[in-house]
């Protein structure tokens, strides 16, 4: 099986998901996309995962899709269809992980790879990083739920000038625009994701997976509270979390959840 995308178990409730083509600038293929849900179901389901880490090898994220594939993946309608659904279901698979995700982004986040980046809860970047959406440089149209999913992170001023525009913004403007929350020096950026990783870890799980399920909510349209939102939040004070975090609190202690 290929090793281009790997899930890798770190320490203290951390897993780590590498986009492993770094001679292609970690270009994704066909296949990358077809096996994405499945690498990402096994990571959701290792044993003590809390939190996970999307990275690339090497110097780059993703350079988007391995355009040296095109011809052959959008020769005729029918393979261009099932190629567009691979993609979707892929980042269909990262937006809704279970637990919380962090992009950690170097060099080039370009097309697919940016796309991948938007998916994830929250993104860091060095200074290397520039960001590009270009299906205008290709006579495409970006996926509706994709350019959905971009003008929610950078508003829709600035999601209008990356997709009409195709231009390569560097790591300065892509913190400005929202592109990216937080943005560092190269040699700081992994330490500083996995120290942001750990801490999440460390907080309660279920707070965090029914907080993710409500900002799905919110995105998929619902604007006012439900009867299921409301239980969501009522559910919590029956929790052993709750439990474990309010006896801490008067223990003056550290949970232990």
């Amino acid at each position: 099986m290929s090793d281009t995308l790997q899930f890798n178990l770190l320490p203290d409730g951390v897993g780590e998901l590498v986009i492993n083509q770094p001679a292609k600038r970690n270009a994704l293929s066909a296949e990358m996309w077809a096996r994405l849900p499945d690498v990402l179901k096994k990571a959701e389901q290792s044993e003590g995962v809390k939190v996970l880490i999307v990275r690339g090898a090497g110097g780059h994220f993703a350079s988007g899709a391995d355009i040296s594939e095109f011809q052959t993946l959008y020769a005729t309608a029918e393979s261009s269809a099932r190629i567009s659904q691979h993609i979707s279901t892929g980042m269909k698979a990262l937006a809704e992980f279970r637990f919380p995700t962090i992009a950690s982004i170097r060099g080039a986040c370009v097309g697919g790879g940016c796309g991948l980046a938007l998916c994830c809860d929250i993104r860091f970047a060095d200074n290397t990083s520039k960001f590009a959406i270009t299906p205008a440089k290709l006579g495409l149209v970006y996926p509706y739920d994709d350019v959905l999913r971009l003008i929610e992170i950078v508003g829709l001023a600035n999601a209008k000038d990356i997709l009409l525009s195709a231009r390569l913004i560097k790591s300065k403007n892509a913190k400005k625009m929202g592109l990216i929350n937080f943005c560092h020096k190269p040699d700081e950026l992994e330490e500083a994701v996995l120290d942001y990783a750990k801490n999440i870890a460390k907080l309660s799980s279920q707070s965090a997976q029914i907080t993710k399920k409500m900002f799905a909510a919110q995105s998929q349209g619902q604007f006012s509270e439900s009867q299921e939102t409301q239980q969501w939040f009522l559910d919590g004070f029956a929790s052993q979390d709750f439990k474990e975090g309010y006896t801490a609190f008067l223990e003056k202690r550290t949970p232990q959840f």
